[in-house]
């Protein structure tokens, strides 16, 4: 049956409610720092980007692949990790962080993403939930995560 995974056709989640093209603000830790952060795409599964990437996956290895939008409404300049401000949850409450993994989905972020005020970048964050997990929502909290403004997006 390890065949079947590789055959997957990726599923776009995010029509539920507060999912894909819903734009949610959110504020950061410091004075000035805010974020229009867009929920644009899910794609379930996305296979790895690289040849490599796929030689050295497990059988039971899932990449979930979601695409943001940032702009930066603020003041300041916005300097962060988006993979380290995204989190998935899925159905079993289980929480995933994630990472700036390539995938056939489309262009990750970088490791680090600097946006002036006005500014605005796009692309993927990827997570490795387990083959049976139900997938819940995504999280997006600005400063690495650690922002108490958490914009949530429910994907069921």
């Amino acid at each position: 049956m390890a065949g079947a995974v590789g055959l997957a056709v990726p599923v776009l989640l995010g029509a539920g409610p507060g999912g894909s093209g819903e734009t949610i603000p959110l504020r950061g830790l410091e004075p000035g720092e805010q974020l229009d952060v867009t929920l644009m795409r899910v794609v379930d599964p996305a296979g790895p980007a690289s040849v490599i990437a796929v030689s050295d996956a497990k059988a039971d290895d899932r990449l979930v692949a979601v695409r943001f939008r940032l702009e930066n409404t603020g003041a300041v300049v916005y300097k962060d990790s988006p993979a380290a401000c995204a989190h998935l949850l899925d159905s079993a409450g289980r929480r995933f962080e994630g990472t700036d993994t390539a995938t056939t989905a489309g262009t990750a972020f970088p490791d680090t993403v600097t946006l002036d005020p006005g500014d605005t970048a796009e692309g993927f964050v990827t997570f490795s939930p387990p083959q049976d997990a139900g997938l819940a929502a995504v999280q997006f909290a600005l400063n690495g995560g650690l922002s108490d403004d958490v914009g949530h997006w429910s994907l069921s």
